[in-house]
């Protein structure tokens, strides 16, 4: 039954990806720099800015980079060359990462796969067939105009070492950066200086407080902890950390007499990662398989078995409001475990025990539903669970062996309302820093934060073409602007991130840019068979 719920109609006839082609090329000689100067532009940031897209860094996504956008537009006002780390190795633009020809392992699971495609035989996303060819061993040892970094955080950018490629496989070091780190002390900002930037884009920020969301919340709130070296990899920065790094980059890039643009963070809701997933789809239509009948039996053996059970053990302890009864003429929410709540796991496991046929299982049932709930729609589903609702939990025994259904989906799998909570507070906090701090410097902001939270609504742009984050819609395929991974564009969408900071550069700097027309660039890549 899982994806059943996700993948209806997503395929629509001739829907196949273009190839990557630039047709908008302007050389209009009342084009303008202004007050800026583009001679030597710099991009800071992270995966957003290197153009990672369908969950990884490959040669054909690379291009459509938003700053490799922005450059060729800096061209036609005197923009001199723009450099990108190469991915030249990337033969069959596959993507991924190897290390000394093997892949890099976590628990035996690649970290590095190949990019998504839709396989329109399947009727969904998947990694595309092949081996990748990105080699990390062939380093480049060189600094780049586009100095966006995948994974880094705002403070692994003053990080000697974060480029040290013996510290990859440990963990210890950022893949991405050890490819064309100049040495294996570098910093990411120590090699982008050597650039001497006279104009940059600033994007950092966005890990300091998305990897722990779309980790389901698995980390750790650091704020009151001022020692980043101590954080885990999806902990949430301390918001007095994240200002005083990004102070000192900013220091840095200004120090020559830069201009530049720095961008919000986009709130975690405005990203089709925590929004595709519904969190109520259990309808007797998908627990029968598509028979209605076979689904309303198997949802009233369901009642009677677990969520009435349930319901009257937890009334008498006060906590009656954390499973109901499912209702066989509505959509009815996915069981989740909520960390937050007081673990009543003693007191289930007291009742059940006292009932003839739960008693041998008594223990499993406090320990199981103990912090179990059903979700709300404060609760975001992760894009990535939609593969695990209704798969059997390793070593559960049936009938609770259902994900989502009649076993509680983890931590991993939900950011539940508390987890957003907090991530929506860090998020404030560090778009009032960078606003701040842009204010001081007299430097532009691209309010990236307010435009992507436009897109759940639909957003229009100047070619009268509306964009939105609904992901997987026949009717929305040519106009949604997020690749298959769901929290980074595609190339369509950092186009429109380029048009938004062309806007910003224009009306702050005085410049006359030409602006870029999203709908000449592609959306997803969908293929007959994988």
């Amino acid at each position: 039954m899982k994806n059943k719920f996700i993948y209806l109609s997503l395929l629509a006839a001739g829907l196949i990806a273009c190839e990557p082609e630039f047709n908008n090329e302007v050389t209009n000689a009342s084009y303008s720099a202004g007050d800026a100067d583009f001679s030597s532009y710099v991009a800071i940031g992270n995966s957003l800015t290197a153009g990672y897209m369908d969950g990884t860094m490959s040669r054909g996504g690379q291009m459509y980079s938003f700053p490799n956008l922005l450059s060729q537009q800096f061209a036609v006002v005197g923009g001199g060359a723009f450099t990108q780390p190469s991915y030249d190795d990337d033969v069959n633009d596959y993507g991924g990462l190897v290390f000394n020809g093997q892949p890099l392992l976590d628990d035996e699971v690649n970290r590095f796969p190949t990019r998504l495609i839709i396989n329109a035989t399947a009727g969904g996303p998947e990694t595309i067939n092949g081996t990748s060819t990105i080699d990390l061993a062939n380093q480049q040892a060189m600094a780049y105009n586009n100095m966006g970094v995948p994974g880094a955080k705002s403070f692994h950018l003053l990080a000697s070492g974060y480029g040290n490629l013996a510290g990859v496989p440990s963990g210890q070091a950022n893949p991405y950066f050890a490819r064309h780190a100049t040495s294996p002390t570098a910093t990411v900002m120590g090699d982008a200086m050597t650039k001497n930037p006279t104009f940059f884009t600033n994007w950092i920020g966005s890990n300091d407080v998305l990897s722990f969301a779309t980790s389901g919340g698995v980390g750790v709130d650091q704020t009151g902890n001022l020692d980043p070296s101590t954080y885990g990899g999806n902990d949430i920065t301390d918001p007095n950390v994240f200002a005083a790094t990004y102070s000192a980059i900013t220091d840095m890039l200004t120090s020559g007499g830069a201009k530049g643009v720095v961008a919000t963070i986009p709130d975690v809701t405005s990203i089709p990662f925590f929004t595709t997933v519904p969190y109520n789809p259990l309808t007797t239509n998908l627990l029968g398989g598509g028979d209605s009948q076979v689904g309303a039996a198997t949802m009233t053996q369901l009642n009677q078995q677990l969520y009435s059970v349930l319901d009257q053990i937890l009334t008498n302890f006060g906590a009656g409001d954390r499973i109901n009864a499912l209702d066989l003429g509505a959509a009815n929410p996915l069981l989740i475990k909520d960390e937050s709540l007081t673990d009543l796991s003693a007191q289930i496991t007291a009742v059940a025990s006292t009932i003839p046929q739960y008693a041998p299982i008594a223990d499993f049932l406090g320990q199981t539903y103990g912090q179990a709930r059903q979700a709300t729609a404060n609760d975001l589903v992760l894009l990535t669970t939609r593969g695990v609702i209704g798969t059997a939990p390793a070593g559960v025994p049936a009938p609770f062996n259902s994900f989502g259904i009649t076993y509680p989906l983890q931590d991993s799998h939900v950011l539940t309302a508390a987890e957003g909570e907090m991530v929506k507070v860090a998020t404030t906090s560090y778009n009032n820093t960078i606003k701040a701090i842009a204010a001081s410097k007299g430097l532009a902001v691209a309010d990236m934060n307010a435009i992507l939270n436009q897109l759940v609504s639909g957003l229009r742009v100047e070619d009268g073409q509306i964009y939105t984050a609904d992901y997987f819609s026949t009717s929305a395929l040519n106009t949604t602007v997020f690749s298959l991974d769901g929290v980074h564009p595609n190339a369509r969408g950092y186009a429109m991130v380029a048009n938004e900071i062309i806007k910003v550069i224009n009306s702050y700097y005085n410049a006359k840019l030409p602006n870029i027309v999203p709908g000449y660039y592609p959306g997803a890549t969908v293929l007959p068979t994988n």
